[in-house]
């Protein structure tokens, strides 16, 4: 290897070069980082920095640093030198090639994402449900400014408001059954209590022993026709839950379904009827065609759950009558043969309505105890 302390002849046409050679050589050699070991403590922040922590910077025209040594038989000019010296520092500092992957910037690149193993179904699905989306939330947005037209069925629509104004008014008298059932529970559950008491004083008070006595076989009689009553009330409000909650539900599910749908044909229709307006082109032509497949498809759904809301309708209207007819009935004859005290009546209203009492001691809770 050849010493590169001495002077290095300059390449032919370089002599211009060599007069501002020495300046940009000390700018770059300040500017540059440390090639020694001392070199990370300079780099975190160290501020005792020492003399053979750098390269020197007095260094005499036309000549390169000691550390670096050159083929023989080169020949050099300044723009050599300083592409030399370059590599030098940047290798000595980060121990990185110039030809890796950092340096060139490959190894920051993302990787293209993979998309083989996705399932062009579900891209195609994607797509339909967003134009279905969009189409439906336009045709919304245009009914409420009063820009298109919607489809309406005048009766099935006084029909479907009856039914919700219907369950609006069930489910009141729902509320109310089950607030008089509670506050009945807890009057009978009273009336246990004071029984038992005056029960208790009878056999300990031998000068009112027959005045309690006679108490306490009333609040016994009391809370026993309020039980089979409470039996009666729980039956109502049962039969109201199932006819309010499941029923009519039922039925509004259906029509929530049924006004989707018409959501949907509405919009559809109005897409046939701009494109049946537009020019005659082949292109237009085509998406016309199109749309009108979309069209029927949308059509023969809705005018399927226009028929299901109308049956449902039919058939909850004749099942309403039939339940509510023999809750209201047993609900008034078991009120008032409780209240006139005819405990025969009220024991022949719960035979007659096969309803059975909970016993008392039983080890699973009543229906009132089970949602309170």
């Amino acid at each position: 290897m050849t010493d590169v302390s001495r002077p290095v002849p300059a390449a032919n046409g370089a002599n211009d070069d060599d007069d501002t050679f020495e300046q940009d050589l000390k700018d770059m050699l300040k500017d540059g980082p440390i090639l020694d070991n001392n070199s990370s403590g300079i780099q975190d922040g160290n501020p005792h920095e020492t003399e053979s922590a750098r390269i020197p910077t007095n260094l005499p025209k036309s000549t390169i640093p000691r550390s670096y040594t050159v083929p023989p038989g080169t020949i050099w000019s300044r723009s050599t030198a300083l592409r030399a010296l370059r590599n030098k520092i940047v290798s000595a500092t980060t121990n990185v090639p110039l030809t890796s992957p950092q340096r060139n910037g490959e190894g920051n690149r993302p990787k293209k994402p993979d998309f083989s193993g996705f399932n062009a179904s579900k891209l195609e699905g994607i797509k339909n449900w967003s134009m279905n989306t969009y189409k439906c939330t336009r045709q919304l947005i245009s009914e409420r400014l009063g820009k298109a037209s919607r489809t309406v069925d005048l009766e099935l629509e006084s029909q479907i408001e009856v039914l919700r104004d219907t369950q609006r008014k069930y489910a009141n008298i729902l509320r109310l059954a089950r607030a008089l059932t509670s506050h009945f529970y807890h009057v009978v559950q009273t009336q246990r209590l004071l029984g038992d008491a005056f029960s208790d004083l009878a056999q300990k008070s031998p000068e009112l022993q027959e005045e309690f006595c006679y108490n306490a076989d009333t609040q016994r009689s009391l809370c026993k026709n309020g039980e089979t009553l409470l039996g009666a009330m729980n039956f109502f409000t049962s039969g109201v839950n199932t006819l309010c909650n499941k029923t009519m539900e039922d039925t509004l599910t259906t029509i929530k379904s049924y006004e989707t749908a018409r959501i949907e044909y509405d919009a559809y229709r109005a897409d046939l009827e701009a494109l049946q307006l537009g020019p005659k082109d082949p292109t237009t032509q085509a998406r016309a065609a199109e749309a009108n497949v979309q069209f029927q498809k949308h059509k023969e759904k809705f005018d399927r759950l226009r028929g299901d809301v109308s049956i449902k309708l039919k058939f909850l209207e004749e099942n309403k009558v039939k339940v509510m007819h023999k809750q209201l009935l047993l609900f008034h004859n078991a009120i008032a043969a409780y209240f006139s005290g005819n405990e025969a009546e009220l024991e022949a209203v719960m035979k007659r309505f096969s309803i059975k009492l909970q016993p008392p001691n039983a080890s699973t809770p009543s229906w009132l105890e089970q949602h309170e």
